[in-house]
């Protein structure tokens, strides 16, 4: 049986997705954002042979087109974690690895490097820059519940998911960074392709306030 690698994703819906980005640099730039990253992510899972890829979306009927050879689940009710676990046991007999969709910088090779751990060891983390996590796996003898009681979206998120793991050896990926605002925007790639801080104030501005004159060109030093 395959090693199986889940992308965990909100279906691509303006206003339902990336609020905080949102709040920033609008929805429909927000929108775009996630739909590139997730679109990008599961074709390159898609395409690779080592493991299954499957995606789990919330809304669990949403429609998204799939590419070939992709499996689907719904991610179903409750918190984060539950929905986390209730994916990842679904495949109760095989290595498992679940990540994020909204990492602009994760790779089909972080997943393969993640399955390739479990062999070795019983779970694998990839740690946020935030200090959660924005992967995890699992191998088959895995322990119940091991979500319960992490707190999301604080800087003890991966902490208190390793403390359940205590006693049991754990790998850890790679450090990368999600995107939650406006300034995890700001690297090359990304230019460009979404709104910078500096234009949203202009782009989200009511249609009665004056056009703002913008600031003349910088010149290089001497």
């Amino acid at each position: 049986m395959k090693d199986v690698a889940i992308l965990f994703a909100r279906a691509p819906c303006l206003g339902t997705v990336k609020r905080r980005l949102a709040a920033e640099i609008g929805a429909r730039a927000a929108l775009r954002f996630h739909a590139d990253t997730l679109r990008r992510l599961l074709w390159a899972l898609a395409r690779d042979r080592r493991f299954r890829a499957v995606l789990a979306l919330t809304p669990d009927r949403a429609f998204l087109r799939l590419p070939p050879g992709v499996g689907r689940i719904g991610q179903g009710q409750g918190d984060l974690g539950a929905r986390m676990a209730r994916a990842i046991g679904r495949f109760p007999r095989r290595r498992v690895v679940l990540l994020g969709c909204d990492i602009p910088d994760a790779r089909a090779a972080d997943v393969a490097a993640a399955l390739h751990a479990l062999g070795r060891a019983r779970a694998v983390f990839g740690p946020a820059a935030d200090g959660g996590f924005w992967l995890v796996g699992f191998g088959p003898l895995r322990i119940a519940a091991p979500f319960r009681g992490v707190r999301w979206s604080v800087p003890e998120t991966l902490a208190d998911a390793l403390f359940h793991q205590r006693g049991r050896t754990v790998a850890l990926g790679r450090m990368l960074a999600d995107v939650d605002r406006a300034a995890d925007l700001l690297r090359p790639r990304d230019r460009g392709r979404y709104p910078a801080p500096a234009r949203c104030a202009s782009a989200n501005r009511s249609r009665s306030d004056p056009p703002r004159t913008p600031p003349p060109p910088a010149r290089s030093p001497g």
